[in-house]
């Protein structure tokens, strides 16, 4: 049975016991009642979890609503100078910016007109990044 069709039979059964069980003698009647509306209850609360983790599942399966489409800008390098103080490489439409960020502010600290790292697709730097970076910010400008 699908979960659609449990969903109504849920709401339309569980009241038609309570009915029935109010139909019934007197004495017994006040304990069915009271057991129906906690059968009731339960079954509600039970709804509602499952309901959230059934949720909690498709986010996780489906992902981000956001469009992820074309990245045109991407984190290239990372490096902490401090416990809220990063240094930044990031590539934005194949042009690579080195930017200083802390908590208040970011700040262009330098502009490459070639790439300093190569941007892979999965993300993986070369292991020499450091050197290079050293390389061309020690180089003189052209006159």
């Amino acid at each position: 049975m699908k979960a659609a069709a449990i969903i109504p039979f849920i709401f339309t059964a569980l009241p038609s016991t309570v009915v029935w069980a109010q139909a019934s003698s007197a004495p017994a009647a006040s304990q069915v009642s009271l057991m129906g509306q906690l059968v009731q209850l339960g079954g509600g609360l039970l709804l509602v979890v499952g309901l959230i983790f059934l949720m909690g599942y498709l986010m996780r399966r489906v992902g981000p609503l956001a469009p992820q489409g074309g990245q045109h800008i991407r984190l290239v390098s990372s490096l902490p100078l401090g416990p809220r103080d990063r240094l930044l490489l990031i590539d934005v439409g194949g042009k690579q910016l080195l930017l200083g960020a802390s908590p208040g502010r970011i700040n262009t600290l330098h502009v490459f007109e070639e790439p300093v790292a190569e941007v892979a697709a999965s993300g993986a730097m070369p292991a020499d990044f450091a050197r290079t970076l050293r390389g061309l910010l020690k180089r003189e400008p052209k006159a």
